[in-house]
């Protein structure tokens, strides 16, 4: 529920708000809050609950395809890693028994190309990937704006992400 900080609650109405810029009626906004995957980097999240939810909303809303990070979590955070991890876990069941559910993970990359940019883009060309995705100078700034509203986290080396970081313009992905 994001509370590693007590916000809670704020994060909650910030995630909601970024949504609603991106086109997601809160309605459609799960957050769960449950006392064994607290909001902390420091506790290992269990993957077979977290992937016992994660199948549940995919069920509910039957979902044919899932996004979430890779293996590096795009920034080590090991809540990203965590849902990897759980998405890894029942993949098999994901493709055999919600007929079809694929999983496209988030290419984590070195840190001097995290920060390229948009002077990533050739490099992401000439890479293997299943996906790729280039955002336009508009769908940037929505992105931008999407990530402002969750105040509560705009720390210093965030506003350094939004400037510089590929993941505002260029998102390569791989099939799970």
């Amino acid at each position: 529920a994001g509370n590693y900080y007590n916000q809670g609650e704020i994060r909650k109405k910030e995630l909601e708000q970024s949504c609603c810029l991106l086109g997601i009626p809160a309605s459609d906004v799960t957050v769960i809050d449950h006392r064994d995957l607290p909001d902390n980097p420091a506790v290992e999240w269990d993957t077979q609950l977290l992937a016992s939810f994660v199948l549940k909303h995919i069920e509910t809303n039957n979902f044919n395809l899932v996004v979430t990070f890779d293996a590096g979590g795009v920034s080590g955070h090991a809540n990203h890693v965590a849902l990897y991890k759980a998405l890894s876990w029942f993949e098999i069941f994901l493709l055999f028994f919600c007929i079809g559910c694929r999983v496209l993970v988030l290419e984590s990359v070195n840190l001097l190309r995290k920060y390229l940019s948009v002077l990533d883009v050739p490099i992401s060309c000439l890479m293997p990937r299943d996906a790729l995705f280039i955002l336009t100078e508009e769908e940037s700034e929505q992105a931008r704006r999407a990530m402002r509203c969750h105040r509560s986290q705009l720390l210093w080396f965030r506003h350094i992400y939004l400037l510089f970081s590929r993941y505002m313009v260029i998102n390569s992905l791989r099939l799970l």
